[in-house]
């Protein structure tokens, strides 16, 4: 790259200016009172097209608009914006008008940056927010410069990643890899998901028409917070992602016999809620014992009828388990499903497992990670590579294009938290790296 390329930075008060105003929408606690970024408490609640989160769609729709980039949306309820490669120039997209570079070499192809503004309930407002208000800004920060990319590049705030109603839906419907199925069987019901499509204007048939081509994607870059304490207790600025691990999840469900729980001796009782419990304690000695860099979480369990005097006819189990390595990944799920059988039939009930989605192990792009590492090295940042041990976006978009994510430090690794927070200085160091790896593959 040219030295005037390798200069450039994002305008580190402008996107401060965009972050905030975004925190002000779904607010909790002190983010409620419009206090700065460096206020610690205070996180946001925008599920998947509530109120807050179609609002704060909105709003980035109008800023789109207002630095002068196309603003796009498709069936799945993706929102983006796009700078043309400079061979699409009066070809139906905006460009800048001052642009002086020569043109390049172009190919048809979009180099995606973002990230989701969805979050979980009553979560932090660094958690995918700072990946899209960054996005946002390398689009601005190059269409500022007057620079022609060779790619379009193309910043995007994705559907419902973190689950509320299906999980990475907006990744998955783009990448071609939501189904039917999974649409009348989503994690967050039936009903829910209907719901949410009609508050959105969306429906089945959309979100499975938003499915892009391979060929029409260069690869996908990702700005995130840690969610962990890795990069923070080492005292390094960047980490560069490896690996996303691979989440699988279930709905279990033990069943037994409600009976009275006053006048039902012990011994005769096909109580469900013991079969859930063993299986939870045993559950956690497999992967402590047997799967030392796997992580398990039972989340809930739902009681029927869920009252002090019946024993308990049926528990609901929502399990999910973590994993960097495909071959792991299937034998702890075996291991698993095995143990709840046994524990099921040590108490006399019966067991129902039923798959709610599962997402394989992704390597990140090596082409990526070189660019990345340039970028730090450029910026004299230190990195180191990491793997992410939360779910993201990149792992749908894996297999059709090259994925590459950056993550910043986390203040006492806190995430899905109002406690939630990065050092603001830290968010720009990866915004500039975002630009700077977004130059070398787009320009």
């Amino acid at each position: 790259m040219t030295d005037e390329l390798h200069n450039l930075r994002v305008n580190s008060d402008r996107m401060l200016d965009a972050f905030n105003e975004l925190s002000q929408i779904g607010a909790t606690g002190a983010a409620l009172t419009g206090e700065a970024v460096s206020k610690r408490d205070g996180g946001v609640n925008r599920p998947t097209f509530s109120e807050a989160h179609l609002a704060a769609r909105q709003w980035f729709r109008e800023q789109i608009e207002k630095a002068g980039l196309e603003f796009r949306t498709d069936g799945a309820g993706n929102h983006s914006a796009v700078l043309a490669s400079a061979g699409r120039v009066g070809g139906g997209f905006r460009y800048a008008e001052n642009a002086t570079q020569p043109s390049p070499p172009y190919r048809d192809q979009t180099l995606l940056l973002g990230s989701h503004l969805d979050s979980v309930p009553n979560g932090g407002r660094f958690d995918g927010a700072l990946g899209v208000m960054a996005a946002l800004e390398v689009l601005r920060t190059i269409k500022d410069a007057g620079l022609r990319p060779r790619l379009n590049l193309e910043a995007i705030d994705f559907t419902d990643e973190e689950g509320t109603l299906v999980g990475l839906l907006g990744s998955s419907a783009l990448a071609g890899h939501l189904r039917h199925e999974i649409l009348q069987n989503p994690r967050g019901g039936r009903e829910a998901l209907l719901e949410g499509m009609e508050r959105a204007s969306l429906s089945d048939e959309s979100m499975l028409s938003a499915a892009r081509s391979k060929d029409s994607l260069a690869g996908y870059l990702e700005l995130h917070i840690e969610q962990g304490k890795r990069l923070e207790r080492a005292g390094i600025d960047i980490g560069i992602v490896s690996a996303i691990v691979g989440i699988w999840s279930y709905r279990l469900s033990f069943l037994g016999r409600a009976d009275h729980a006053g006048t039902t001796t012990m011994d005769e009782r096909r109580d469900a809620s013991l079969g859930a419990s063993a299986f939870t304690l045993s559950a956690r000695e497999i992967v402590m014992n047997d799967f030392p860099n796997c992580v398990l979480n039972i989340g809930d369990m739902e009681f029927t009828p869920g009252a002090f005097n019946i024993v308990a006819a049926r528990v609901d189990v929502s399990l999910e388990f973590r994993s960097p390595d495909e071959e792991e990944f299937q034998r702890l799920a075996v291991s698993l499903l095995e143990r709840a059988k046994q524990e099921a039939r040590r108490f006399g009930l019966e067991l129902r497992a039923e798959s709610l989605g599962r997402h394989s192990p992704s390597l990140m792009s090596e082409k990526i990670q070189h660019a990345l590492a340039d970028a730090c090295n450029n910026l004299g940042l230190s990195h180191v590579p990491l793997i992410s041990g939360a779910g993201h976006d990149g792992q749908s978009l894996a297999d059709i294009c090259p994925v590459g994510m950056i993550f910043v430090p986390s203040v006492d690794g806190a995430s899905h938290s109002p406690r939630e927070y990065t050092e603001w200085e830290d968010c720009v160091n990866g915004a500039n790296v975002l630009l700077q790896a977004a130059l070398m593959l787009g320009m």
